[in-house]
Parts: C-alpha cells; structure tokens; sequence
C-alpha cells in the first residue's frame, strides 16, 4: 500500500524479569551519554516509531527494513512482500533510564501479538510482529514476554523471535511520519483499526 493510501497497564516488570531471570541492574550514571539500541516489528513502522518515541527513556526511532536478504531494499519492494524483510524500527535508548525489558513491555502493548499473518490492516509476511534479538540476553527476555503473554491471553503468540540482521533506514519521507503528516497519519491509523484492536485484546489485562 503506498503511503498516501496508509493513511494502552503494563503487564509487570517485575512478572516479566523474574519469569526470564534478572536483568542486569541499570549502570550507575554515567558522565558520557549512555546509548543502545533495540529493534522491534509491530506493523506499519510509522505507528511503531510513534508509540516508541513517548516512552520516558527512548532517545530516537528510525523506521527500516531487517530480516531480509536482499541489500539496501526500497519501500515498495518490501511493501510487495517479495524480499523477506519486514518493516521495523530500530530503537535508541538510554539504559540508564530504561531498560531493554522495559522497552519489551511497551512494545507488546502496542501490537496484536496474536495475529500471525501481518499487523492490523497491513497484511503479509512484511508487517508480522517480531523481536529481533541482538543476543542471548535479548532472546530470553523476548521469549519469557511471549510465554506471559499466552498466559495472560490464554491463546498462543504470534509475534516471532528472530535474530538481528542488517538493518535499512526507510526513505527519508518515512521517518518522523506522524510529525510530518499529522492528519494522514491519524486518519491511517483510525482506519486502520489498531487502536480499537488494541483495546479489544488488551481490555482488563
């Protein structure tokens, strides 16, 4: 779908950390700044970016491309679903006010974890959920918000866990989308449904 065309508590830190094992504690305040990143699939990357970047922590979202092989893909290739990427965002945060199983916990929030082919109204392979886990850490964290979330769900989980790859930045016109295109966007995403889906399958949980 072209872009003119694509026109929330938590679940418990606390649940989440002792089901995947302790994350290392927040380092003390550094004097440099303090930066890393995390990449997540939640459907249209527009929407992702934009639940990201009201979290407390979150330095920067760029809206991408990642788990595909074919190098440096366009919009309208992935879009076409024929080469293997699906759209994501790659996070920067500062661990010292957030952590990775923070980000985790906001991120299932914002997605329907229990759809298997694509994300609201965007469907195919190329807006599935997923984690794109850098390491074996990431991996144990992603894995226990599943295994929570079929449990608070009491239905099996959709989102995939799949290693980090290399990631695309999107064309220029995709980043910063809800800033830019305010109305476009809003109008894409009432239409699409993610809002209303979202509280149908988060409603007292």
């Amino acid at each position: 779908m072209r872009p003119d065309r694509r026109l929330a508590a938590a679940f418990g830190l606390a649940a989440l950390l002792t089901a995947c094992g302790s994350e290392p504690s927040p380092a003390a305040p550094a004097t440099g700044n303090q930066r890393a990143t995390a990449v997540f699939a939640g459907g249209c990357f527009w929407c992702t970016e934009s639940d990201f970047d009201k979290m407390p922590g979150v330095i920067s979202t760029v809206s991408g491309y990642t788990g595909g092989k074919l190098a440096n893909p366009t919009y309208e290739q992935v879009s076409a679903g024929n080469t293997g990427h699906i759209e994501a965002v790659r996070v920067t945060y500062d661990p010292t006010k957030t952590s990775y199983a923070q980000l985790v916990l906001r991120f299932m929030r914002t997605i329907d974890p229990l759809d298997s082919g694509g994300s609201f109204c965007d469907r195919g392979y190329q807006y599935r959920s997923a984690f794109f886990v850098a390491d074996a850490r990431e991996k144990r964290i992603a894995e226990a918000a599943k295994a929570r979330t079929a449990q608070q769900l009491k239905k099996p989980v959709a989102t995939l866990i799949l290693p980090a790859s290399t990631f695309t930045p999107a064309e220029d016109y995709h980043q910063d989308y809800y800033k830019k295109n305010p109305i476009r966007y809003k109008f894409y995403r009432t239409n699409c449904g993610r809002d209303a889906r979202l509280a149908e399958v988060w409603v007292g949980k």
